[in-house]
């Protein structure tokens, strides 16, 4: 059966590249972006972004200050309790740790936690805080 309707929430939350050459990263992203007609923001010397996506240099505070691995992947959590099951189930099936659950500057409310995947990726849950969504998924119909 061909499949007529999709329901997508928010599964990722953002995507993190810590790149080599930012220079040449805002170049090709810049070009792509503007024939998709995706807004780019971020004008510091050490990251930008657009919609979802955040790259960065290896020294922005962003990156922790450290490589730690090809990807940094962010999932939504549902509430604070979900960001430290999150957390504890990571290091008890091969993950390490990368920030313990608690809250991060990034706005009032953004509750964190990051661990280290078996191939030393940076995943993170996090919970945005009390917020009213405009809708659960959005909704795609063919």
């Amino acid at each position: 059966m061909e499949t007529q309707e999709l329901h997508r929430g928010r599964l990722i939350d953002h995507i993190q590249l810590v790149v080599r050459d930012l220079d040449a990263s805002r170049a090709f992203y810049t070009a792509v972006f503007d024939v998709l007609g995706v807004p780019m923001g971020g004008t510091a010397d050490d990251y930008f972004w657009a919609d979802e996506l955040f790259v960065s240099t290896a020294d922005s505070e962003a990156a922790e200050g450290k490589l730690t691995g090809r990807h940094h992947l962010a999932f939504q959590a549902q509430d604070r309790a979900a960001v430290e099951a999150f957390h504890k189930a990571a290091l008890a099936n091969g993950g390490t740790d990368n920030g313990a659950p608690g809250e991060r500057p990034y706005h009032p409310g953004y509750y964190a936690a990051f661990v280290l995947d078996p191939d030393g990726n940076n995943i993170e849950a996090v919970y945005h805080g009390e917020a009213k969504r405009s809708a659960p998924s959005v909704k795609v119909a063919f």
